[in-house]
């Protein structure tokens, strides 16, 4: 066993997630955990890697809590249980690198500088990925640190898929482009794709990250070529609570004509619409299944055209498909969401096994059929050990 090791840390508005993983090439997981309630009633959880729980307390009652104590509190936790190991790299998830970061990159004082400059981009977000780099480099000013980007997956884009159709100079002046998002989990997708097919690998897939917050990618190659979130996480599918692609004179017809301020319309469109708002029962997919209301039955199928919609502009992008992917936990876990969804792409050849997909899939697994023209598959996927993979990389160079 390594005896050095690799925190991941994925640092949200009210929680903070960690993974621990052995150090090496293929780094391996030994636990994972989470503070959240940051500024409720914050609560600590950890499991080892297969499941096993490890904890799950209260943090104890202190004058402030914030950020900065539960990364502290984790820190401390983890120091109990790593004794005789050495904590070579941390990596952080990034949600925005802007359009100056397009790989990982080691942090240092210029970088989380530069970093500060991506606040505008993503307000909600920003501010608590960059503050635990900045804690850790005065707690452990040794350790290397490691910022990895979701964006930077869909900067090969061609600059055609990038640009919105407004005055150039706002993309050239003020980095307002499509950026796409969850690329971290698309890059894992791509990296162990070619062990488990490697002509759609090297040729046209499209994945479909469908979770709370969902999304599709183009890949030709591996590489992106389009991707349905654009400037920021709100723009292409429905989601949990998120309203997707929408008419944006809706935003002017709400504050003009129906008296709600900016901030109320981005409350509406980011927290009160998607599947929450369609259904008025919940954003969670599983609680729309196990309800008997028309509404929940007309979320679910919205949710299922729109991704079926969206996908088929994807296959114009790639002027083709061989493959479709299905990851994140809807994609991962919803067979009747994926049957829908590849009903309604039965026109492109693609014919899914019904007694294998309603299965459940923890590795990946073919759906399709053996006969199918597109083949269709669930893999799990993996944004932690994507992470912890280019920590070490950069950390060992």
């Amino acid at each position: 066993m390594s005896e050095q090791l690799i925190l991941v840390i994925n640092a949200g508005s009210s929680s903070i997630k960690f993974s621990l993983f052995e150090a090496e090439a293929n780094p391996e997981l030994l636990c994972k955990g989470q503070v959240e309630g940051i500024f409720t009633e914050p609560q600590f959880s950890a499991r080892g890697r297969d499941g096993e729980k490890l904890s799950d307390t209260p943090l104890p009652v202190s004058s402030s809590r914030n950020h900065d104590a539960a990364l502290r509190y984790i820190l401390d936790w983890l120091r109990g249980h790593t004794a005789g190991k050495t904590l070579a790299v941390i990596g952080h998830r990034v949600v925005h690198g802007g359009p100056d970061f397009t790989q990982p990159v080691r942090v240092n004082s210029e970088v989380l500088d530069a970093l500060e400059g991506t606040v505008a981009l993503a307000p909600l977000h920003a501010p608590h990925n960059i503050m635990p780099m900045r804690v850790l480099s005065e707690l452990l000013p040794k350790v290397p640190q490691v910022a990895c980007f979701d964006t930077a997956f869909h900067r090969t884009q061609p600059e055609a898929a990038q640009l919105y159709a407004l005055p150039y100079e706002f993309s050239q002046q003020h980095g307002i482009r499509r950026y796409g998002f969850h690329g971290l989990s698309y890059e894992y997708i791509a990296s162990v794709l070619p062990q488990i097919d490697a002509a759609a690998a090297s040729g046209r897939t499209v994945v479909a990250h469908l979770g709370n917050g969902a999304s599709l990618a183009a890949l030709l190659g591996g590489q992106c070529q389009a991707t349905t979130m654009g400037f920021t996480a709100l723009e292409g599918l429905i989601m949990g609570t998120r309203a997707g692609s929408f008419d944006p004179a809706l935003v002017f017809h709400c504050v003009n004509h129906l008296g709600m301020s900016v901030q109320e319309v981005s409350d509406l469109v980011h927290k009160q619409a998607g599947l929450l708002g369609i259904s008025g029962i919940s954003s969670d997919m599983r609680d729309l299944h196990s309800s008997d209301s028309p509404r929940a039955a007309l979320a679910i199928t919205m949710f299922c055209q729109h991704v079926a919609r969206e996908a088929a502009s994807l296959v114009a992008a790639l002027e083709g498909i061989d493959a479709l992917v299905f990851t994140a936990g809807i994609g991962e876990n919803d067979h009747d969401v994926r049957r829908r969804i590849c009903t309604q792409l039965r026109w492109l050849g693609l014919e899914i096994d019904e007694a294998v997909n309603a299965q459940r899939h923890t590795a990946p697994q073919r759906i399709s059929t053996a006969a199918s023209r597109v083949r269709a598959y669930v893999i799990p996927t993996n944004e932690e050990v994507m992470i912890a993979r280019h920590a070490w990389a950069l950390a060992s160079a």
